[in-house]
Formats: C-alpha cells, sequence, structure tokens
C-alpha cells in the first residue's frame, strides 16, 4: 500500500477530508513563509531606521528624506513620519502649547503604530486556527473510515486482520495529514506571535522616546516665545 492508493480506495467523506486538510497545509506553509518574510524584514528596517535616527541627524532633514517617499513609509519610520508632520503641522498653525502639540503628535503616532501592527498580525491568527482544527478534523475523518471499514464487514463469514487493515489503514490517514497540517501551523503561530511581540515592543519603546525629544523640543520652542 502507498499513499495514493489509500487515498483512492477511501470513501468520498474521507477523501473530502484529506483535501479539506492538504488545502489547510498549503495555506498555513504560504503564510508562514510570507509572514516570516514580513516580520524579519520589518525588524531590519526597524534596526536600520534607528541607527540613521540616533545617529544626530536633524530630525527635519530626516522628516524630509521620509516625505520624499512617504508612499512606501513602514514601520517605525511611518510612526515617526506620523508625528513629527502632526507635530509640525501644530506649530505652524500657531499652536505652541507644549502639552497640546505633544497630545496631538502621540494621537498621531499611535494611529500608525495600531495599524503597522495590525498589518504585522494580519494572516497570524489563521495558523492558530489551522492548528486548533486540523486534529479533529482528521480524527472525524478516522471515526468515519474505522465506522465504514467495519460497516463493510458485516457480511463477512470470517474476519482476520489482512481483511480489516487495509479499511483501518485509509481512515487512519485522515488522522495523519490532520497532524501534518497542524504541527507546523501550532510551531509557526506560536513563533510569529512572540516576533510581533518584539516588534511591538520595539516600536513602542521608539515612540516614548521619541516623544519625549518632541516634547524637549517643544518646552525649548515655548520658552524662547516667551523671552
Amino acid at each position: 500500500m502507498n499513499l495514493y492508493s489509500l487515498f483512492m480506495h477511501a470513501s468520498l467523506v474521507v477523501k473530502l477530508i484529506m483535501i479539506i486538510l492538504i488545502i489547510f497545509s498549503i495555506m498555513s506553509w504560504s503564510i508562514i513563509i510570507q509572514r516570516s518574510r514580513l516580520l524579519n524584514n520589518a525588524k531590519v528596517l526597524a534596526e536600520r531606521f534607528e541607527d540613521k535616527f540616533w545617529s544626530g541627524i536633524d530630525l527635519s532633514q530626516l522628516y524630509q528624506e521620509s516625505n520624499a517617499r512617504r508612499d512606501n513609509l513602514t514601520g517605525a519610520e511611518q510612526i515617526f513620519h506620523s508625528g513629527f508632520k502632526e507635530f509640525t503641522r501644530l506649530y505652524k498653525q500657531g499652536n505652541h502649547q507644549p502639552d497640546t502639540v505633544i497630545e496631538g503628535a502621540s494621537r498621531a503616532m499611535r494611529i500608525s503604530f495600531n495599524r503597522e501592527i495590525e498589518n504585522a498580525e494580519n494572516q497570524i491568527p489563521v495558523l492558530g486556527i489551522i492548528g486548533s482544527v486540523s486534529p479533529y478534523i482528521g480524527l472525524f475523518g478516522t471515526v468515519w473510515g474505522i465506522m465504514n471499514a467495519f460497516m463493510a464487514l458485516q457480511g463477512e463469514k470470517q474476519v482476520t486482520l489482512q481483511t480489516v487493515a487495509p479499511g483501518i489503514a485509509e481512515a487512519l490517514i485522515a488522522t495523519a495529514i490532520g497532524l501534518f497540517a497542524a504541527i507546523p501551523a501550532v510551531i509557526a503561530y506560536s513563533r510569529l506571535t512572540v516576533k510581533v511581540s518584539k516588534l511591538e515592543q520595539n516600536y513602542d519603546n521608539f515612540m516614548e522616546e521619541f516623544i519625549a525629544i518632541l516634547y524637549r523640543q517643544a518646552f525649548a520652542s515655548s520658552n524662547k516665545k516667551d523671552q
């Protein structure tokens, strides 16, 4: 016996279950590869931008560079761009109250932050669903297949292991495929969730540090105006 013959001799219900589980497996691997690349790239870009941010470059110059390619910004750079844009806009409107300016910039950055995390988390919950339901779907296929195998033996006068084994093997393959789909999905879900949490913490730390810098600039500008 081989996998192909087991599949071809299985009942229609078991075949459908196997096909569903194979589709789940293909879906999970495509999500794993795509999300892993995206999160790894986001980490590299965040580190690269923070190195530039802390290199001592003037924030206005850094904003101009980011603004020149504002349609392609992601991660920490997008958060910076949103915050500094709002910070500058409020000052141009004549609002020099530090608390008001910082509140507006923080709100703009928080919106960008939430969007970036939402994009990073996209499709990852699907892995959790696949990892949770696949074993049960495979088990249902196994139960159905074994039930059909025993029902087919009703007219047999002598039942041996040789007559029972093919039907049981065809049924058990559904559970095997279910585990094959579930195990990588569960492992990837855990690892990708950890990566998203680390990226979220990185963005949050950068945002807090940037707010502190803007706060100092806002108070310095306010003091100059009062003098």
